[in-house]
C-alpha cells in the first residue's frame, strides 16, 4: 500500500532520529501545513472564533505544560498563572514601547513567564508530586492576587479590564478590533508551527532525553550523571515561556482584552491538564489532541440538538460536557493512560502492516 518505509534505508544514527523517520509523513505533515494556511478561503467568522484560533492558542498552552508534565513528571496547576505572566508583560510592553514589533512583543511575554517558572520551579528538587502541586498551584493563587491588587498591572482600570491595542506587522493589521481575522489566523499559525518544531528538536535531542530520564526515575537519572535541578529548572523555563507565549496570544488575539477572570484555575489550569491527559502525556500529537478534543467536543454538544430539532438549556448540555470530561479522563488513566497521540499511534501501525495480521 501507499504508507509502506520498504526501500527506506537508515544508515547513521540522525537519519534514524529524524522528525520524519518515514517519508510519507513528512509529505502529509507538508500537505497539513499548506491546507491550514489555506483555510482562509472558506473560513467564517464564527470558524476563526470558536474553533481555529481556540485550537492553535489552546493547543500551544498545553504543549507547553506536556514538555514539564509529560516529558519531566512535574505536574503543575499553575498554568493560569504563567498565562497571566505573559499578557500583563506583553501588555506593558506594547504600552510603553509600541515602537517594538509585535513578534517581540510575544516573546517578551513569554521571556518573563519563563523566569518567573524558574522562580516557582526552585522548590523542585525537593519536593515532588502532590507537594509540588501545591507550590504551583499557591503560584496560581500569588498571581491572581496581584493582578487584581497592583492597579498598573491594569493601566489604573476601575474593573481591571484593559483592551488589546492595534497593531500591524509587515504593514498588516494583526491585532486590535480592526484587525482582520485571516491576519490573526495567519500570524498565530505560524508562531505555533515555529514553537512546535522547536519543542519537537528540544525533546528528541539531549535535553529531552534527560527530561524523560528525571520522569522516569530521578534518582537512576542522576547516578548516571544527570543533574535533576538544572534539568528540571529548565523544563520549568521552558514550558513556561510556552505557555506565557500561548496566554498572550490568548488574550491579544483571541480575546483583544485582559480581564483578570480569564486567568482563574477553573476557566486555565485544569482544562490544559485535562487537555495533555486526554490527548496523550508525553506527546507532542497529543498536546493538539487533546486541545482540538477540548476546543470541539463543547462546540458539537452545544450545536448537535438543534441539528435534530431537540431543544436542550445550555446549562443542562454544560453539566452532560463536565461528566464526559470526567469519564474520558478515568477512562483513559485507566485504559489508555498515553491517550489520543497512542490510539493514533496504533493505526498507523496497522496501516503500516495491513493487510498483514498484527
Amino acid at each position: 500500500m501507499i504508507y509502506r518505509e520498504t526501500g527506506q534505508y537508515k544508515t547513521s544514527y540522525q537519519a534514524d532520529q529524524s522528525i520524519f523517520p518515514i517519508r510519507q509523513d513528512l509529505y502529509v505533515i507538508i500537505a497539513f501545513v499548506i491546507f491550514l494556511y489555506m483555510v482562509p478561503w472558506f473560513a467564517t467568522e464564527y470558524m476563526y472564533q470558536v474553533i481555529l484560533l481556540p485550537l492553535l492558542i489552546w493547543g500551544l498552552i498545553a504543549l507547553g505544560l506536556n514538555l514539564m508534565t509529560g516529558y519531566t513528571g512535574l505536574i503543575s496547576l499553575g498554568t493560569g498563572g504563567f498565562m497571566a505572566v505573559g499578557a500583563y508583560s506583553t501588555f506593558q510592553m506594547m504600552t510603553y514601547f509600541p515602537w517594538i514589533p509585535v513578534p517581540i512583543t510575544f516573546l517578551f511575554g513569554g521571556l518573563m513567564a519563563a523566569i518567573f517558572g524558574v522562580f516557582i520551579g526552585l522548590p523542585s528538587l525537593r519536593i515532588k508530586g502532590f507537594y509540588l502541586i501545591v507550590t504551583t498551584l499557591a503560584a496560581q493563587f500569588f498571581v491572581e492576587w496581584l493582578i487584581n491588587g497592583v492597579d498598573w498591572l491594569s493601566d489604573y482600570s476601575p474593573s481591571h479590564t484593559i483592551g488589546a491595542s492595534p497593531r500591524t506587522l509587515f504593514g498588516f493589521d494583526v491585532l486590535g478590533p480592526a484587525a482582520p481575522d485571516e491576519n490573526k489566523y495567519w500570524m498565530t499559525l505560524t508562531i505555533v508551527i515555529i514553537m512546535t518544531l522547536l519543542a519537537k528538536n528540544l525533546v528528541r535531542g539531549r535535553i529531552g532525553r534527560s527530561w524523560m530520564a528525571i520522569r522516569d526515575m530521578d534518582i537512576a537519572a542522576e547516578i548516571i550523571g544527570i543533574r535533576p535541578l538544572p534539568n528540571k529548572l529548565l523544563s520549568f523555563a521552558i514550558s513556561s515561556f510556552y505557555v506565557g507565549l500561548g496566554g498572550s496570544l490568548y488574550v491579544m488575539v483571541l480575546m483583544e482584552n485582559i480581564d483578570p477572570e480569564v486567568f482563574v484555575i477553573l476557566s486555565t489550569s485544569f482544562p490544559v491538564l485535562f487537555m495533555i491527559i486526554i490527548g496523550g502525556l508525553g506527546s507532542i500529537l497529543g498536546s493538539y489532541l487533546g486541545a482540538a478534543f477540548i476546543t470541539l467536543v463543547p462546540v458539537f454538544l452545544l450545536n448537535a440538538p438543534g441539528w435534530v430539532g431537540i431543544q436542550v438549556d445550555s446549562y443542562i448540555i454544560q453539566h452532560f460536557q463536565f461528566i464526559l470530561f470526567g469519564g474520558l479522563i478515568i477512562f483513559f488513566l485507566i485504559v489508555e493512560p498515553l491517550g489520543l497521540a497512542r490510539l493514533w499511534q496504533i493505526i498507523k501501525e496497522k496501516l503500516r502492516l495491513w493487510p498483514f495480521p498484527h
